[in-house]
């Protein structure tokens, strides 16, 4: 698990699409403890970045359990508007992919928590994709991430925002090869990001 390191430096783009993920502290969807992101270059090649988030506020039993962050974990990190002011500049120019839509709630309630502006961002989501590529796991397991983890062999820690964003850049990849189409085609938005490179079969 990657955490946060003042020196770390976020991916350099422009790039075909970002995946995100965050992992919250509690049942409040503001309480983001760790946000990774997962970056799709022309070549299909990922570079991640993943940085914890200190949420200042208490952590549940649940969701540490689920993800294993404390309050010890994030004591050094940095609180959502500094780490906001870092990732937002570059996720405004990109396309990005969320697994399921809890992720953008996520970061409107922390912006929300804050008073900080809503971003304004151009969200895909990688369920609906894989809904259309692969429909035949509907109520085999359906299309979350733990099933298509076995479905699709993809290798990955689940509950870790980085490698739950990296997973769902490569369902998106391996999507665009079963379906036979670009990440423009089945993204499910007609919107561009100024960073937008399409790549593979139209």
């Amino acid at each position: 698990m990657i955490g946060y390191s003042p020196a770390a430096a976020l991916p350099a783009g422009p790039f075909r699409f970002i995946a995100l993920d965050v992992e919250t502290a509690s049942r409040d969807s503001a309480s983001i403890c760790q946000i990774g992101i997962a970056c799709v270059r022309a070549d299909s090649h990922i570079e991640t970045y993943t940085t914890y988030v200190n949420p200042e506020q208490s952590f549940a039993a649940f969701n540490t359990e689920l993800h294993g962050i404390d309050a010890a974990t994030v004591a050094q990190a940095p609180c959502f508007p500094e780490a906001w002011e870092l990732l937002k500049p570059l996720l405004e120019l990109h396309h990005l992919v969320q697994h399921s839509s809890f992720d953008s709630r996520a970061i409107s309630a922390a912006c929300r928590a804050y008073r900080l502006p809503n971003a304004d961002l151009s969200w895909s989501d990688s369920v609906k994709i894989a809904r259309r590529a692969w429909p035949e796991f509907k109520g085999n397991g359906g299309h979350g991430l733990g099933n298509l983890k076995r479905e699709l062999g993809l290798s990955f820690q689940h509950h870790d925002a980085g490698e739950d964003a990296r997973a769902a850049a490569q369902v998106v990849l391996l999507a665009e090869d079963q379906l036979g189409k670009s990440f423009d085609a089945i993204s499910g938005t007609a919107r561009k990001a100024q960073f937008n490179l399409p790549l593979g079969p139209p």
